[in-house]
């Protein structure tokens, strides 16, 4: 009998519970069948290592070696072999007060059943060790903590690049056969989208095919390298590590990152292409206000701490910055160490707090920039130090709410993640960081606004008829614009003086000058405005008496009469304000403190430091891992114990020291890695390297180069450049993404955040703002359907259709196909594709024919190209 459907689901419901019952309660095993090796150290090195461990050892206690075990702590063993119900190993980890019980409630997970019945079978089998046990290594001894030393290149083969000497040592060991040179098209292709991010056009393959000498490809480098695409491609790259990402919120609301935070972005962009050192970069965005006070174009870089703004709550905002330094700049999950020790890296949770206590004074402010006074429309976003005073806390268990008080925390990094000294000094900021309203732009528009409003008001004055309301009103307000600009020179003398260091002897005389400056500007204006509503009054009660009974003519009297009630308040307010004969005068800007902790300066001057031994890994890796689609270590955000381990660790540390020695220079690194042969090998296996895949399957070795899909933003990049529509405009402020399928900018400049992003490029795996260090790279229907019927497919295919009619002829078919594979895919079809795609045309052009489309012809060969922007040979780089 057939099942029906309730049926088959009881079925498989009463199979998943069956089965998970036997998972969460096993069998009990036999004694004789636990072997410590195998199935009790697993589970101590899970749950009690943390505490029990080479880092910290609670009670004396040691429990990461059945020696250490037996040998017990401060109260002897806590285990009695054959006697489980004696032994407080097996007490602890069963008892039901959870003030004994261990782990310790909010340190770990309670043991399992099935691991507590591990536990007890080996008691009771007579708690059996192997004889010989190796001692497992101190965690800071571990690899990633140990500065990096250059290691001998090997010599088996000279003059090679450093790259493909070392690789050559696994291919050896494996009897592996590198892969030949990719096919020129091919690697060129491969090139120009690794440094660009955009595919070389015909003609750009064409020179290359055509150029025989022995430095064609390294010209070809040194041109990408150059190309300002460069810093476009890579500084996506760096965006996703950086997690940047444009404000978001609710409507014009700001909940987290900053307005104008895209400046940010283009310092990214800027500074790749300029191939500003890592090390400087790294010290720009975490410090630039302490590094570069003076410097407006530097501070930009500090968009990379605003970015972690968060409106709701200032501990998560701090926890983020602490969490995503760590993993970004050393490869670290520091983050782990919130609510207790780290359970894998010599990482204490007092030096958690301590790592969080660096960036405890900062908080974001908002500067104008030169020619946009108002910040809601354009500003620069930075950091800086606003309450030094701000103690740093433990939090019990992470929890906010129970701050130890009792021990605030001075701030440092964590001392096993390298760096000889951590040394914060206090500095002295200059004039115009305290107050930015002193920078030379900022004065000389005030007072340029102030001269622009009196040649306003002067032009108004004399185009006034005489007799008229507009001439009675003018005199006033010409009188209070000139009174203005008097003011806005008063005020930035007094401001020059007042907010030097240190103040000059004339100070206070210019500030009362300001003061008394802009108290009759205040009344002048005032006087001005209270005449203009007397005027609207009179009209709104000579209207009310051409119409008494007329409803909205008495609520304008209503309002208008309101109107100069308040405006007489205010006029009879500021006359009072003559009086006065104070200094308070208003700055041209906020005021902001003239000094600064050092403490986020110091902390970038130890990640870059030398004998860090993190920095200089974690950004070749992340280099690395973008060239070959194959990080080198493959936890790219986690270096520590609890993560993995380089496949070519000397390989590593050669890239890491020379990186370092070269300047920290990206260029250099790009130019070494893209003129390794291994770069250059072919992707495809093929029928030959049987023997290869059999050896190694997953290409651990760099055998051959790894094919990948295009990222999302080169996917509609390419699209766009393929039909030479591609607007090369650089930087400015975030798109609507909206507008994603209608304006041709390239995607990085189009807003991302959590809530606001391009769905063609979701689809496609953009990053995730919250964190993302390594893309994923699914392959799913959406994305054939986003390609198959997105506006921006299907418009770019018609535009590059009808511009290759134009090119070949609108009749010439064969070079039609010839012209679209060159454009789209950057190579010559084969026969067969070359006969298929023919056939394609011709068929559907009868097709269009007979349901009477306009240009059947024309629409076909339009249909052609959109089917090659689908073709895998455009998504991937091979």
């Amino acid at each position: 009998m057939r099942m029906t459907r309730t049926t088959a689901v009881t079925l498989l419901v009463a199979l998943g519970l069956s089965a998970s019952a036997r998972a969460e309660a096993p069998a009990r095993p036999r004694a004789s069948g636990v072997d410590y090796l195998r199935d009790v150290k697993p589970i101590l090195a899970r749950k009690c290592a943390g505490c029990h461990g080479a880092l910290k050892q609670k009670a004396g206690l040691r429990l990461d070696t059945a020696e250490n075990l037996l040998r017990g702590g401060e109260g002897g063993s806590p285990v009695e072999p054959g006697k489980p119900d004696e032994s407080e190993l097996i007490d602890r980890v069963t008892q039901a007060d959870l003030t004994l019980r261990m782990p310790p409630e909010g340190e770990g997970e309670k043991l399992s059943a099935s691991e507590v019945e591990t536990l007890r079978a080996w008691v009771v089998g007579g708690a059996k060790t192997p004889k010989a046990e190796p001692a497992p290594l101190d965690p800071r001894d571990h690899w990633a903590f140990r500065p990096p030393v250059r290691p001998t290149v090997p010599t088996a083969r000279q003059g090679i690049n450093p790259i493909d000497a070392f690789l050559s040592a696994g291919y050896e060991a494996h009897g592996l056969d590198p892969s030949p040179t990719a096919e020129k098209p091919v690697l060129l292709r491969r090139l120009y989208l690794d440094l660009s991010g955009i595919a070389p056009t015909p003609a750009e393959v064409k020179s290359f095919l055509d150029d025989g000498s022995d430095v064609a490809y390294e010209q070809v480098v040194d041109r990408l390298l150059s190309s300002p695409r460069y810093g476009e491609r890579w500084g996506r790259h760096w965006m996703d590590v950086w997690r940047y990402s444009d404000w978001d919120g609710f409507g014009a609301e700001v909940r987290e990152s900053q307005p104008h935070v895209w400046h940010w972005r283009d310092w990214i962009v800027e500074s790749l292409n300029a191939d500003t050192g890592y090390d400087r970069m790294v010290v720009a965005m975490l410090a630039a206000d302490e590094a570069a006070p003076g410097d407006e174009s530097a501070l930009r870089a500090t968009g990379y701490l605003a970015r972690s703004w968060s409106k709701f709550s200032r501990s998560a905002w701090l926890d983020s910055v602490v969490e995503h330094t760590s993993k970004a700049f050393l490869g670290m999950t520091v983050n782990c160490a919130r609510c207790h020790d780290h359970k894998y890296d010599p990482i204490s949770q007092v030096e958690y707090y301590r790592f969080r206590a660096v960036f405890e004074p900062h908080t974001i402010r908002t500067d104008r920039i030169p020619g946009q006074p108002d910040t809601t429309k354009d500003g620069l976003a930075s950091v800086y130090d606003a309450n030094p005073e701000t103690q740093t806390f433990l939090f019990v268990r992470g929890n906010e709410k129970e701050p130890a008080r009792d021990k605030p925390l001075t701030p440092t990094a964590p001392s096993a993640l390298g760096g000889k000294s951590y040394v914060v000094k206090p500095l002295t900021l200059p004039d115009e960081a305290a107050h930015p309203g002193l920078r030379r732009f900022v004065r000389d528009e005030t007072i340029a606004q102030a001269r622009a409003e009196v040649s306003a008001k002067e032009a108004e004055a004399a185009k006034s008829a005489k007799g008229s309301p507009a001439a009675l009103l003018a005199p006033k307000a010409l009188a209070a614009a000139r009174a203005g600009l008097t003011a806005a020179e008063a005020r930035v003398a007094a401001d020059l003086a007042k907010y030097a260091h240190p103040p000059r002897p004339e100070a206070d005389l210019l500030g009362r000058l300001a003061a008394s400056a802009e108290r009759q500007t205040a009344c002048l204006k005032a006087e001005a405005a209270f005449a203009h509503a007397e005027g609207a009054a009179a009209t709104a009660r000579a209207a009310l008496q051409a119409k008494p009974n007329d409803a909205p003519s008495k609520q304008a009297v209503t309002d208008a009469e309101a109107a100069q009630a308040a405006a007489q308040k205010a006029l009879e307010t500021a006359r009072a304000g003559l009086a006065k004969t104070d200094a308070a005068y208003t700055p041209l800007g906020p005021l902001y403190p003239s000094t600064s902790t050092g403490r986020r300066l110091a902390l970038a001057n130890w990640i870059v430091a030398r004998d860090n031994p993190l920095a200089a890994r974690v950004a070749v890796n992340h280099v690395w891992m973008r060239h070959f689609s194959a990080p080198l270590v493959a936890s790219v955000a986690d270096f520590g114990l609890n993560g993995k381990g380089p496949t070519h660790p000397e390989l590593l540390d050669w890239l890491a020291v020379e990186f370092m020695d070269r300047g920290w220079s990206f260029k250099a690194l790009h130019r070494l890695i893209v003129t390794s042969q291994a770069y250059r090998m072919r992707s495809t296996a093929g029928n030959a390297r049987a023997k290869a895949l059999a050896a190694d399957p997953e290409n651990r070795y760099l055998w051959r180069q790894n094919p990948r899909r295009m990222e999302a933003e080169a996917v509609r990049d390419n699209v766009l450049a393929a039909a030479g529509a591609l607007d090369p405009t650089m930087g400015g402020p975030d798109l609507d993404p909206a507008l994603g399928e209608t304006l041709t900018r390239r995607s990085l400049y189009f807003r991302h955040t959590k809530e606001k992003r391009m769905m063609f490029l979701k689809l496609f795996d953009s990053p995730n703002v919250t964190s993302c260090y390594r893309r994923t790279e699914s392959v799913v229907p959406h994305q054939a359907l986003a390609l198959a019927n997105s506006g921006l497919a299907l418009g770019q295919a018609k535009a590059l259709a009808l511009a290759l009619e134009k090119e070949v002829g609108a009749d010439q078919d064969n070079a039609f196909v010839n012209a679209a594979f060159a454009r789209v895919l950057g190579r010559v079809p084969r026969p067969e594709e070359r006969s298929a795609c023919l056939q394609f045309i011709a068929d559907e052009t009868r097709k269009l024919a007979a349901a009477k489309i306009i240009g059947p012809a024309r629409r076909a060969r339009a249909d052609l190209v959109h089917v090659l922007f689908n073709h895998n040979d455009f998504l991937t780089i091979r």
